[in-house]
């Protein structure tokens, strides 16, 4: 049974409103606690936070059994998780003894006694129930509440939004791929999925030899790997040499792989004696076995055959298949192995669209985008200007995006375009295209709140994980807003006691 954040009050218990925030404090957390604390008090943005939260982790479910871990509390720690770029061990010791965290995650005590435990295991499964659909939806309330206090204190009804979108890569967490290293994975997975059935089922220990076929397969790889690593005399010959033993010995251990997944799919399908542990082993064991398959076929072509490779043959990780190749031409990073994610801001730093794209360009992007900024906010702000990279253009998105902003900025690779050699002389074009630079320091900034690299498994988690940095930076946002006019209240106030009294 889940239930939404009600704080009740409770002798020793610190209500989320009541918690103290140290507004000297530099520390990232600081402004995020601050609009986290702004969103539960504020009754708008609660009720629609909740709303959202509700529908996603209780829609369908009994409101019986114990109690999980609330709405709110599951929010708050992804949230945090992302702020921190912490992984969950680090999260788990934040959420434990960080006393401002707890106090807007509601368990912190006044009285000095402990309060309640979060567990490593809760964090993990709980922090993962939300996903990406869910978290953007919660990220648009944000900047919304976001865009409400800058109303208020420009003192207008709407804004006149200046847009900037640009993409960059958030690498998934895998180590970098030769057609080599991933037949060495495939195999020795293949070989830990044997070694568990030897222990589930004893009678099969005597017909598979684990490890001694592990020692064979490291050595073998070994050898080739040093060989294409080291070069040397008679190179390429040293290697087809190598090459053809690993290969020989991958064969023996996927043909031993093959025969365990026919001895487990009539357990499976006729007798119905496999756990739901050992069923989701089997469908992985077959999947190691495929991705063995093919990269023996792949070194196979490539090393003996002298054989170039299409990239669309190539798999980067067997762990995660939905990695792609990724190069910007950036000196520092050569390649990028996961995916391009493109987010768009407004002038006041907000993000107010990301997307995770596959298998696409940039320039496939741009009228998507631009329908997405008109849907979302045309209606409740003023379009002023939208600019984008060189690797954006395409005239048909030139003319679309010229009928829904003022002002256009999509350069033209290589000679300027008529429309730029036109707004030349612009005053207005000119100062949003040199703005236009400022969104790197936006990217910066998600870099740091963990979207480097996403540890996180699949490409749904991948996505959810993406989902969270924005979110998480669009609440330091919001809370850089509320702490920037709480610091001027405390000097103002500050100057008036200092005051000479009146005559």
């Amino acid at each position: 049974m889940r239930s939404r954040f009600e704080q009740q009050t409770t002798i020793g218990v610190t209500p989320i409103s009541d918690v103290i925030f140290n507004l000297k404090s530099r520390h990232s957390l600081m402004p995020v606690l601050r609009a986290l604390q702004y969103v539960f008090v504020t009754s708008e943005l609660n009720n629609e936070v909740f709303k959202i939260l509700e529908k996603k982790v209780k829609d369908g479910v009994q409101n019986t059994g114990r109690r999980g871990m609330s709405l709110w509390q599951i929010m708050v720690l992804g949230i945090v998780r992302h702020c921190e770029n912490s992984d969950y061990d680090r999260l788990h010791d934040l959420a434990n003894n960080h006393s401002a965290l707890r106090g807007i995650l509601g368990v912190d005590r006044s009285d000095f006694t402990t309060g309640h435990i979060f567990h490593l295991q809760t964090l993990k499964d709980n922090v993962r129930l939300l996903d990406e659909e869910t978290i953007v939806k919660i990220s648009s309330i944000i900047v919304a509440g976001s865009h409400g206090l800058i109303k208020k204190k420009e003192g207008a009804d709407s804004l006149s939004l200046r847009v900037k979108a640009d993409s960059f890569v958030v690498e998934s967490k895998i180590h970098f791929p030769t057609d080599l290293n991933l037949l060495w994975d495939s195999l020795r997975k293949i070989l830990d999925s044997i070694d568990y059935f030897q222990k589930q089922k004893k009678g099969k220990k005597s017909k598979y030899h684990t490890k001694r076929w592990r020692r064979k397969a490291h050595r073998a790889y070994r050898e080739s790997s040093e060989i294409h690593r080291k070069k040397g005399q008679n190179y390429w010959e040293r290697l087809k040499s190598s090459v053809v033993d690993f290969k020989l010995v991958g064969q023996e251990i996927l043909k031993r792989g093959k025969q365990l997944l026919l001895d487990l799919i009539p357990n499976q399908l006729i007798n119905n004696d496999l756990g739901d542990l050992e069923c989701k082993r089997t469908v992985a064991l077959a999947h190691y076995i495929k991705m063995a398959e093919k990269h023996l076929d792949l070194v196979h072509r490539r090393i003996i055959m002298n054989e170039v490779i299409p990239h669309g043959d190539k798999v980067f990780s067997i762990f995660e298949p939905h990695v792609e190749w990724n190069s910007k031409g950036k000196p520092n990073k050569k390649v990028e192995l996961g995916h391009n994610v493109l987010i768009a801001t407004d002038q006041y730093g907000n993000i107010l669209y990301n997307e995770v794209y596959e298998s696409q360009t940039d320039k496939e992007r741009t009228i998507n985008l631009g329908n997405q900024i008109v849907n979302k906010y045309g209606v409740v702000h003023e379009l002023e200007s939208i600019s984008f990279d060189r690797n954006f253009y395409s005239l048909v998105a030139e003319k679309k995006l010229q009928t829904q902003f003022k002002i256009v900025v999509l350069p033209k690779p290589g000679r300027q375009s008529k429309l730029e050699l036109a707004q030349g002389e612009n005053e207005d074009y000119q100062n949003i295209k040199r703005k236009h630079a400022g969104i790197e320091g936006n990217i910066n900034q998600l870099e740091q709140n963990g979207l480097d690299v996403c540890p996180d498994k699949g490409i749904a988690g991948f996505k959810r994980y993406v989902a969270y940095g924005v979110l998480s930076y669009n609440l330091h946002r919001l809370g850089m807003i509320l702490v920037r006019e709480e610091r001027k209240s405390i000097k103002k106030a500050r100057r008036k006691r200092n005051l000479p009294a009146a005559a």
